[in-house]
């Protein structure tokens, strides 16, 4: 299934494909000797755009939720990444302890959180889950929708190790992106596998340090490829003290809208696009906070603020200093019943191992898509649908499409890969 694109099916988009598909051995021989020096992250997802004439990730979440939307046909294809992700970790684990969101009774998360255990249970282990909710201080069964349940129980730590009443494993995975701060419980825990690290979480993450890390692999990537980088890289710009309710920060703001603005489009005019360009405007740490919001000129910024000051309480409310990322918009021509589209590609140690459409009818082409209302409509793939076809004209082949949505969500990865090395705490610093 390749939604419908509003756009030709010629010009960059296509080219790029072909270009990929030409240059494959290449490719994967790149990404292979990347991984031979760097760690990917243990598990992630990457929403990615397609504006026709440009492809780009646009998101990279290290604490991927919704594995409840992959379809079953995908399941092989997880389990035996899971296999080799655990196996390089700590070969001889028997147990696994999964800690998820512990403020969530959300049927969609559970069934996500139920979805993996599925498929670490199929991978050889023992699983089970631990709330770092206060409030779970005896085994508490919650029952799905769809018939199953699961038990959410007590954490217990030791001196230096983390389990559960008679559960003591050595590996933890973490469902819980850590926006409100890293628990005491997590830290200094010996000889344990805490996946993905503490320093992952959006108390220390930013997603500047990720789209600078993935602008260097994109020129990289992109030599390979004989491209421009832009063609697969959102630009992006930093501020680092906002607070839209009490007017801080507005000039850096505005400024940086403005310069990035001027950027799309001298290469808008360069590759004859006739689109209005737009910048996102989000926290930088990724938490909800301000929220998402599209701008197409720094005026706008004057009546976001004046909406700000206007809210009952902002100025308490508010976080009195917010680091904030404006990246380039990315348009999305893609549709699944006429309403906007996003594919989102889930990924395992070094492997795509599915993915999803994101859907919103309530949205633009230029607008955020992860917003309530958006409904999720799973890949579809014939009998080795996920393997790249050769001699199939661009843009008519599914598999040759999701192979260059894997592609791009692989750079993605391994840019975050080089955010945490970056930001490791523990890691060796050589003179």
């Amino acid at each position: 299934m390749v939604p419908h694109l509003i756009t030709a099916r010629t010009g960059p988009i296509n080219e790029l494909e072909q270009r990929i598909l030409d240059t494959t051995p290449a490719i994967e021989r790149w990404f292979r000797l990347e991984w031979m020096e760097h760690t990917p992250p243990f598990y992630s997802s990457v929403d990615i755009r397609n504006a026709g004439f440009k492809l780009a990730p646009v998101d990279t979440n290290l604490f991927p939720g919704s594995w409840d939307h992959l379809t079953p046909q995908m399941m092989p294809l997880a389990i035996q990444a899971a296999m080799a992700a655990i196996e390089k970790i700590c070969p001889e684990a028997r147990n696994l302890l999964v800690v998820p969101e512990h403020h969530s009774r959300n049927p969609s998360y559970l069934a996500n959180v139920l979805q993996l255990k599925h498929i670490f249970h199929q991978a050889g282990l023992n699983v089970r889950f631990g709330s770092l909710s206060p409030d779970v201080k005896e085994p508490v069964t919650v029952a799905l929708e769809n018939g199953e349940s699961l038990v959410l129980e007590p954490l217990i730590r030791t001196d230096r190790r983390l389990g559960l009443k008679d559960f003591d494993p050595c590996t933890i995975l973490l469902n819980n992106d850590l926006s409100a701060g890293i628990p005491g419980i997590l830290e200094d825990l010996h000889e344990q596998y805490l996946l993905p690290p503490v320093h992952a979480g959006w108390t220390v993450r930013r997603k500047s340090n990720h789209f600078k890390a993935y602008e260097e692999i994109s020129k990289r990537f992109g030599k390979l490829l004989g491209i421009d980088p832009w063609l697969i890289n959102p630009m992006f710009a930093q501020c680092e003290d906002v607070n839209l309710a009490q007017g801080r920060g507005m000039e850096c703001l505005s400024t940086h809208v403005d310069a990035l603005l001027s950027r799309i489009k001298r290469k808008y005019k360069e590759y004859g696009i006739n689109e209005k360009p737009f910048v996102m405007v989000k926290p930088d740490n990724g938490t909800s906070g301000m929220g998402v919001m599209t701008v197409h000129d720094a005026k706008d910024l004057e009546a976001l603020a004046r909406k700000a000051k206007g809210r009952t309480g902002a100025a308490k409310d508010e976080p009195l200093a917010s680091e904030i990322i404006i990246q380039e918009g990315v348009l999305t021509n893609e549709r699944i019943s006429d309403a906007a589209a996003e594919p989102v590609v889930y990924l395992m140690d070094r492997y795509v191992v599915g993915g999803f459409y994101r859907v919103h009818a309530g949205r633009g082409v230029d607008e955020n898509l992860n917003a309530p209302g958006a409904s999720f409509e799973p890949l579809s793939f014939s009998d080795n649908g996920r393997l790249p076809q050769n001699g199939e004209k661009p843009g008519s082949s599914s598999p040759n499409r999701f192979y260059m949505y894997g592609v791009v969500a692989r750079l993605a990865m391994l840019a975050a890969s080089y955010e945490l090395e970056a930001t490791d705490p523990d890691a060796e610093v050589y003179d």
